[in-house]
């Protein structure tokens, strides 16, 4: 199973652990994993400021990000509509991901 984690400062984003494998085809063919890799590394790639303002890792079967301080609007939007796209495959899937929110 996938599992995602994210957390919350008051409003604002804090981080974001998405790791795990859907187990719900053979390795290299399995869609819900495809899928949670597409757009968790797609919103990834979209920050504006990756290198500044967060710290991730990307690795197989695993992806955080942290927000090193106060992050633009931008880049809410690209979290949330992240957060979307995982709740809408959890929906679909749900015994192969499990999405957690926390709030501070």
């Amino acid at each position: 199973m996938i599992k995602a984690e994210i957390s919350y400062k008051g409003k604002g984003f804090e981080s974001l652990l998405v790791k795990g494998h859907a187990n719900t085809g053979d390795y290299g063919k399995d869609l819900v994993c495809a899928a949670v890799s597409a757009v968790t590394v797609g919103a990834m790639n979209a920050l504006e400021n990756p290198d500044e303002d967060f710290e991730i890792e990307i690795e197989s079967g695993r992806v955080s990000c942290v927000a090193k301080a106060g992050i633009s609007e931008h880049d809410e939007d690209v979290i949330e509509t992240l957060i979307i796209q995982l709740k809408t495959i959890e929906a679909s899937y749900p015994n192969a991901i499990d999405i957690k929110e926390r709030k501070k």
